[in-house]
């Protein structure tokens, strides 16, 4: 028998639109703050553990790349706090419309970043 289903098109002839943008980001960042959750488990172990394991924390978190994961772990959080606020605002029956819904997405983005600075 012949497979008559559709086939779906190359992705790059998609754009991208801000959904996209919003949902990539949003599972992107629940990986990131999972990854994160292990430099806190770090922490508090290294704080239980001794005065020389909590001086190689802090010396790593106050490293450039310490310093940058930090930044991007607190972003991370707070767009996805953001973003989740958004959905459960959806959820409840608002802000489907197109520009209700874009408003909102840039608003969670942007929020976000005001809450990291």
């Amino acid at each position: 028998m012949p497979n008559t289903r559709p086939t779906s098109p190359h992705l790059g002839i998609y754009r991208w639109r801000v959904n996209m943008l919003q949902s990539t980001l949003h599972r992107l960042t629940g990986i990131f703050l999972c990854l994160g959750a292990l430099l806190v488990a770090w922490g508090l172990i290294a704080a239980a553990s001794s005065g020389a394991a909590w001086n190689i924390f802090a010396t790593f978190c106050g490293s450039l790349i310490g310093m940058i994961l930090l930044l991007g772990w607190t972003w991370a959080l707070f767009y996805h706090l953001c973003n989740g606020i958004r959905h459960l605002i959806q959820d409840a029956g608002f802000g489907y419309e197109i520009p209700q819904f874009v408003r909102s997405s840039w608003l969670s983005v942007a929020g976000s970043i005001v809450l990291t600075v």
